[in-house]
């Protein structure tokens, strides 16, 4: 497997997860408001994952079951450095970006991040790519 591959994979990731969050804050917020809106932006952001790792998992070519949750694993570290230091840069408080994680709360953050995680493993299992 090329590491590279999967980080490169997971900036297309970032990108297409960027133009969906402007334009859900764009449209949806003002219509539902920011918790709903989010909380529907994390599942319409776990379906915008999902087809991107199943366009590329062959193309990053793993080799084992276990590289495809080090991938996820990968990908969601590169995401909470992304997400934290994103809000510390326009200035969120760190209340405000944990906010997003708190299930109490109606955060789903943790739900998507989760997904995140398997979303290689599955991508593959569907794409019929069976590793040990």
């Amino acid at each position: 497997m090329k590491w590279q591959r999967a980080i490169v994979i997971w900036l297309l990731i970032a990108v297409a997860e960027s133009v969906h969050g402007t334009l859900r804050r764009l449209f949806l917020v003002p219509q539902i408001g920011e918790l709903p809106s989010h909380q529907i932006g994390v599942v319409v952001a776990s379906a915008i994952i999902f087809t991107i790792a199943w366009l590329c998992i062959r193309w990053i070519g793993v080799t084992s079951s276990r590289e495809l949750i080090h991938i996820g694993e990968l990908w969601v570290v590169l995401t909470l450095i992304f997400e934290f230091t994103l809000g510390y840069l326009l200035g969120y408080s760190v209340d405000r970006m944990l906010s997003d994680y708190n299930i109490i709360k109606g955060g789903v953050m943790s739900f998507g991040l989760l997904f995140m995680l398997f979303a290689p493993r599955l991508a593959a299992r569907a794409r019929g790519i069976l590793l040990s």
